[in-house]
This record gives structure tokens, sequence and C-alpha cells, in this order.
């Protein structure tokens, strides 16, 4: 402001009479913009006492500036009269006593001096000052409205003058006045006083001319003060109604003054005030109170409002709809009690270090709907503070951003699926050959994978069942959302529930926190199950669910959870087998079985061993820095003429060790890396092959006695086998092994 430069921070930064934060500027913008078009002089000032606005129609009255702070709402920091000569110097002592008892005392005042304007002319007003109070009774402000009483005041002036032949006379002045005498019927009313009761000019009022103007809800009231005052000759001051023809309301203030003259007749004068400009302009003020109150209940966010302690003292219709609660349920609620318990430290320690230093602060928190159900919201948390910088209250709002925090979990979780898959290397980079069984299989990818049906990928260990999966997902409608894989053989069987499914904190022991399982992050996506024969009885069942209902529930938790994902499932056992065996259910291999793809032995695709061998050689020479000129004729025919039992997986691993040793520029492969050597444990890879299931359990049992009971590290049993330590503990656990009675052995 050129005016008042030193103001401009203050309009901007200090904490004034109607609050600190964006929502309350707003409101203090939209009272200062109410009062600016009342047709009165209307002011407000701060608890202390220090005045921070006048409307337009005061303003220029005063001939303040167009850039006077007062116009506003900033605090001068002084007494309400200090920065302008408001007021006549003959009524200072009145008004500073009016107004300090009111200071001093909490509760409204009047009071009636002179004020001159911009031409340096004093007229009269009456000046009316309510405090207004927060729900917890806290002093937000004063809120005054001066009223232009010049004429009535005048002809209370000339009143008075004429006091001692009033009393002399026994006459009334007729100006803005009125009298009665007592055991008459006759009134002396001033024109001013016909005209606001709406009589034509010199109509003679009357007790019943009167009581037609007053407003019906008002007359007892009439009646029962002037009664008290005829009995006691008493003074009396209250407001009451006129109903006027035309339907309209005026807002009547009455003073009264008992008189007794020399012989004892008593009678009784008063002045007659027309205040409804001021009500009209108070009651608007409500209206716009009630209206901002409605416009908080309505918004779309849950806003409390707390005292300097934190006390509970309101919350918006939509805080209190949430959480189910009625306002004085809610104020008795323990602090706490509708936030989650994982976030009750952190929301703890932020509201001390705010009420220690009285600052905002925000926080992400979960609160506890009336269903039971937590959201996520941010709470953004403002002090209202007074001159001193004291917190008078707290304004707290909760703004719902569930579905945020939900699209953040669920890119976290395909950012840790994507690390996953990019750690987990596949054995192929890509598809490689073109011989006719694989374009056969190819083929039915193209076909299968637009659609979200269930399919099962059955084939021998090393055919790549994981990247006709893969493929499958690639080609598919979720192509851009994750693809979770899960090895079901190799996780143990007390942990599967919670990695396919996830847990609730506590859940079990070491559930320290919740966790979200397998399908959860392949929601939108797919999952792919490997090695689906090896599942435990009830987490078939489990599954049988998700693939019939779509839906999960957590470990620990009895709430279904929704679930979108399409899924692939891959074995190379014997599905049927195990379900006449009584260890696969027969209705989950329905549920699975929906489109089989068989993926061919490389026995099976023998046209594209030099393919492969070619693509081989470029992948790990490059990787190593080798580069070939050409393979050895010796090394075709053996690659070519080799069964490979263990498929492309055992092609792959034997070209990575040859290119690893080579010292020559001509690719050979050593004859007798393909010689099949015999296993330690009697028919133990032909068990883990699944076909001597019959023998499992006799070629376990061997394994464990050779290795004393050990089933870990390089005189484990799990390597003897030639299977992860999960795997075997799995297969232990199924089988009803006794793992400790071998460790008797030990020598």
């Amino acid at each position: 402001m050129a005016g008042y430069p030193q103001y401009e921070a203050d309009r901007l930064d200090r904490v004034n009479v109607v609050g600190a934060s964006d929502e309350q500027l707003s409101i203090e913008t939209q009272l200062r913009a109410t009062a600016n078009v009342i047709p009165g002089h209307v002011w407000y000032a701060t608890p202390s006492g220090a005045l921070v606005f006048v409307n337009s129609r005061s303003a220029d009255y005063l001939g303040l500036p167009k850039d006077h702070p007062l116009r506003f709402g900033i605090d001068l920091g002084g007494e309400w009269d200090s920065h302008i000569p408001l007021l006549h110097s003959d009524d200072h002592e009145e008004t500073r006593k009016v107004w300090s008892n009111c200071l001093r005392t909490g509760s409204a005042g009047e009071v009636a001096f002179r004020v001159r304007n911009s031409e340096g002319e004093y007229r009269w007003f009456l000046s009316r000052a309510e405090p207004l109070r927060a729900s917890d009774g806290t002093l937000v402000c004063w809120i005054g409205v001066n009223l232009d009483i010049d004429k009535q005041k005048r002809a209370e002036v000339e009143l008075r003058r004429s006091e001692a032949h009033l009393i002399d006379a026994q006459t009334l002045s007729h100006t803005g006045s009125a009298g009665m005498q007592a055991g008459t019927k006759r009134i002396f009313s001033s024109e001013e006083t016909v005209r606001i009761y709406g009589y034509a000019p010199g109509t003679e009022l009357t007790p019943d001319l009167i009581l037609q103007r007053v407003h019906p809800d008002d007359v007892d009231l009439l009646k029962s003060v002037l009664e008290k005052a005829g009995q006691t000759g008493s003074d009396f001051d209250f407001e009451h109604r006129l109903l006027m023809p035309d339907g309209s309301i005026k807002h009547i203030h009455s003073l009264t003054h008992s008189l007794r003259d020399e012989d004892g007749n008593e009678e009784t004068v008063g002045a007659i005030m027309d205040i409804t400009e001021r009500r009209v302009a108070e009651q608007r003020l409500k209206q716009q109170e009630m209206e901002l109150r409605q416009i908080v209940d309505l918004a779309p966010q849950l806003i409390a409002v707390f005292g300097p302690h934190l006390e509970r003292l309101y919350a918006n219709r939509m805080s209190l709809d949430y959480f189910g609660l009625t306002l004085d349920e809610w104020r008795d609620t323990q602090p706490g009690a509708v936030g989650h318990p994982d976030d009750a430290k952190q929301c703890r320690s932020n509201w001390d270090r705010a009420m220690s230093s009285g600052s905002a602060f925000e926080i992400e928190v979960r609160c506890r709907r009336n269903d039971g159900v937590y959201r996520w919201f941010l709470m953004r948390c403002n002090p209202v503070c007074d001159d001193q910088r004291k917190v008078l209250r707290w304004y707290a709002a909760c703004t719902d951003i569930e579905d945020r925090k939900q699209a953040e979990e669920r890119l976290q979780r395909e950012n840790a699926a994507l690390r996953e898959e990019l750690n987990q290397a596949s054995m192929f980079e890509e598809i490689v050959g073109s011989s006719e069984p694989l374009r056969k299989v190819l083929s039915q990818v193209s076909k299968v994978a637009p659609s979200d049906a269930t399919v099962l990928i059955l084939g021998q260990t090393g055919t790549g069942k994981e990247l006709i999966a893969r493929a499958i997902h690639k080609r598919s409608n979720r192509a851009r959302r994750s693809f979770i894989g899960v090895n079901c053989g190799a996780i143990p069987t007390s942990l599967i529930a919670s990695e396919l499914f996830g847990h609730e904190k506590g859940a079990f022991t070491g559930a320290t926190r919740r966790r979200l399982g397998r399908f959860e992050a392949a929601n939108g996506g797919t999952i792919f199950l490997d090695e689906i024969g090896d599942l435990p009885p009830d987490i078939q069942i489990a599954l049988l669910r998700v693939l019939q209902e779509r839906e999960i529930e957590r470990v620990g938790s009895d709430k279904p959870i929704p679930v979108d994902v399409r899924v692939l499932a891959a074995t190379h056992r014997d599905l049927d087998k195990l379900v006449s065996e009584g260890k696969f259910r027969e209705d989950l291999l329905y549920r699975l079985n929906v489109v089989p793809i068989v993926t061919p032995s490389l026995r099976e695709r023998a046209a594209d061993i030099p393919i492969l061998v070619e693509y081989f050689i470029a992948r790990f020479g490059k990787k190593m820095g080798k580069k070939f000129q050409s393979i050895e004729k010796k090394t075709q025919k053996i690659l070519q003429d080799y069964d490979w039992p263990g498929n492309v997986r055992e092609l792959q691993n034997v070209i990575e060790r040859a290119v690893t040793l080579s010292d020559s520029d001509t690719f050979a492969v050593d004859e007798a890396w393909l010689k099949r050597e015999r296993a330690e444990v009697p028919h133990a890879s032909v068990a883990l092959n699944g076909l001597l299931l019959a023998h499992e359990k006799e070629v376990i049992e061997a394994a464990l006695a050779q290795s004393h009971g050990r089933i870990s590290g390089p005189a484990g049993a799990a390597t003897k086998l030639g299977i992860p330590d999960s795997t075997l503990e799995t297969k232990i656990q199924r089988l009803g092994i006794d793992k400790y009675r071998f460790k008797s052995k030990l020598g």
C-alpha cells in the first residue's frame, strides 16, 4: 500500500481477527464484503480492543485513504482510537469507561458519542459492541455497529435543556419521544414516534393504536414490561418488533423513565428508536455465519476444530457421517480412537511439536470409517492465535487420499515385481527356433493370449514353460501391467499362504507388519504359478476360490479382497495321476486346465538345435568378450545326436561352459560333458523328474541317511538330490518323513 508500506507485510503475514488459514481468510473476506454493503457503520476489534477494520461507509465518513490498513482488516496494534481522531474530546471519558467495562467483563456494551467526518463536522452515533465467541466460549473478536442518531441526540440535548421546564409544566418534547400520565390512556408522542408506528402525521396515539402495530409474538412481552414499570416505577430498556400494514417488520428500541411531580403524579417518558437497519445487518451477519457453517458441513473434507489443548470442539457433518457419531459422541471419543494404531506414534509426535511451537503441520494418517474400514487421509492442522501468538484453537482438515495411496502402493508392487523379474533372468531372452512343434505352440499362444482364459502349461523341466507364460502375457491386454512369477515348489509350506495371499500384522509370529501377497501384486496383470503340482491341499482350496470367486483373504483376516488377475499355471508332473492318488484336487485341475499348452522337449524339436547353438554362442560370447569364427564339425554332430534329457536348459548350460573355457576362435564342446553320470543316490534324479514318484520317499530317506539328516550345505541331502533346500523341506513335510531320526547316525 503506497500510503502505509509498513502494513503491507502485516496484511499478508499477521494473524488477524478472523483467522490465519486460507479458509479463514476467505471467510474474513466474505464477512468484510458483507460489512461493506451494510448501510451502517460497522467495525471489528481484536479481543484486546484493538480496532482492525471499518467498513466502507465508516471509512468514507472518516475520510480514510483508500489504502488505509483499517479498510483491509489489519491490526494496527494499538487502542481503537489511537491512530485516527475519532471522537469529540468531550466524549472520550464516557466512551473509554463503557469500552473498558466491555473488555473487562467480556459483555456487550453501548455508548453514544460524536464522531468527526472528513469535512470536520461532528455527528452523534450510538455504538453497540457485541462479543463474538467460538463454540468453546473463547472470545474471537468484537463486532460493532454505529448508528447515526444525530437527529435523536440533538433532540435529546434540547430535551435536557428544557428538563426544568418539563418538570414544572409536566410536558414532554414530541421529538422522538413519548409519554403517558399514570391513570390515563392519553399518550404524548412526537411526530417521529407517529411516523415510526406508521400512522398519518397528527395522529394521536393511544395504547390500542400502539398495540395494533406491535408484532403478535411481542405483545405479551410489551404488556409485561409496561405493567412492571407501572408497578415499580422503574426504568426499562427493551426491544420489540412492529408488524406494519404492508407486512414489513420494524425493530424498535424503547427507553423509558418514570417521573413524579411535586404533587405526586406519575408519568412515564421515553425515547423510541427505529433500529431496523442495525438488526437487519446483524441478521445478515448471522445468516452469513450460518451459510458458512453449511459450506463447512458440505465441504468434501473431514474438518474438526480443537481447543488450545486439543479439546474437541466441533466436527463438520462430513466427519460425523464418516465416523458414524453424533457431535457429543465425537467430543467424548478418546484421542486416537478413530485412527489406525500404526499411525498413533507419528501423529502424537507431530501434535506435540506443533503445540510446542504453535506451528502448522500436515501428515498422512488412516482413519476408521463407521464400517470399520480404514482410509488414508492427508491431515493439515493450522493454529488460530491471538495478538500475543497464543493458540486459541486448532483447525484440522483431512482430505481423502485413499485412491492415491492405492495407486502408489500398486506402483510399488509393480516396481518390486519388475525388479524381481529383472533380477531373475529367464533362460531365454526370446523364443528361438522354427521347428513345426514350436510353431504349433506359438500358434496356440497367439490364439489364447488376447483372452483372459486360464492356461495350464505342461512339459518337461527345461522346456521353457515360463517363457511361454511370459509370451502369453506380453501379447495380452494386460501387457502393460505386472507379470508375477511364483515357484510353488520352492516356498516352504508354512509360508506359501502368506506368499500368495499376504498377511495382516500379527497374523503369526514374526508378522510385524501387513504384507501384500503375490496375487495383490499382480492385480490387473498376470500371475504365473510354476510347479503347481507341489501346492499343499489347503492352498489348493484357496486357489480354487480365487479362480471361482476372484477374491482372496489375507492370512489373519476374514475379509475378502477382490482381485483381477489372469492365472497361468505350469507343471512337469502328471496331474491326472496326482488326482488319482488324492494329492491334487480334481475340481482345481478342471479350473486350471481351461486351455492346455504342451511345450515340446528339445528331442521333439531337434531341428531347432543348430539355431539354438548359434544363438547361445553369440549371447555368451558377447557377454564374455569372445568371438567365434566357426563351430567344430564333431561338436555339431555331438550336439545334434545327444538326446538332451535336460532339454534347452541343459543345452544352454553346456554352451555357456564351453564359451567360458574356450581359448580358440573355433567353438568346441567336450564330448565327456554329455555323458550322464549316475547319481550318488540310486534313482534320485528319476524321482525328482517325476518318473518314479512311488519311490520318492525312499529316495529322500536314502539321501537323508547319507547326509546324516543334514538338509542344506554341500554335503546336504538337497545338494545330493539336486533340488533347492526349501523344496526338499516341503517334500519331507508332505511325505511325513522324520528327518531328525537320521541325526542319530552321526559318528
